[in-house]
């Protein structure tokens, strides 16, 4: 049987060969650019414009960064926004910009998304991010100076069932919500 090209690789050669692969397949694909997020407080930096393809998990991202928006689509619905895992988010029509109405019960069934210092917006997600700190002291991401909550129902990437509850929860666009 003859040796594969791969078990032919060995030494220093081989291995910088195997690092280099290894180093091009989690590089994103597209320069990231630095914009400021806007809330309360102080301004911190956010990259914008990481193409990101296929399954992503936190221990995928730079540094193990989780607070990345991404655009989905669903074929009756259109474009929605959804976390690294490929969780809906949801923005309620009883918030307005930048203030969450979102408390006590609603919160345990609209839990918000989280900010972090390392918020990424990827490629196709045009709106503005940001975070507001509400009153029980969280700092909740918001796009487009609205706030942005998970729908506790949905347990599974690409579950959509908190659409039109209660005729007040809608899942983000990139532009607009999705009603």
């Amino acid at each position: 049987m003859k040796p594969s090209r791969l078990t032919k690789m060995t030494g220093l050669g081989g291995l910088l060969v195997v690092v280099t692969l290894i180093m091009a397949a989690c590089s994103p694909a597209a320069p990231v650019a630095v914009v400021p997020i806007t809330g309360a407080g102080t301004t911190p930096t956010v990259p914008v414009g990481m193409m990101l393809a296929g399954t992503i998990t936190a221990g995928m991202l730079p540094g193990g960064l989780a607070g990345i928006l991404m655009m989905s689509n669903d074929p009756k619905l259109g474009d929605f926004l959804v976390d690294a895992k490929g969780m809906t988010l949801y923005m309620y029509t009883k918030d307005t910009a930048g203030v969450s109405n979102c408390t006590g019960d609603c919160l345990k069934a609209w839990p918000p998304l989280v900010a972090t210092a390392d918020m990424l917006a990827g490629a196709g997600v045009p709106g503005k991010l940001g975070s507001i700190t509400r009153a029980d002291g969280i700092k909740q991401v918001t796009y487009n100076d609205m706030p942005l909550y998970y729908w506790a129902s949905d347990t599974k990437p690409g579950d959509t069932t908190g659409q039109g509850v209660g005729g007040v929860w809608y899942m983000m666009s990139p532009t607009a919500p999705i009603k």
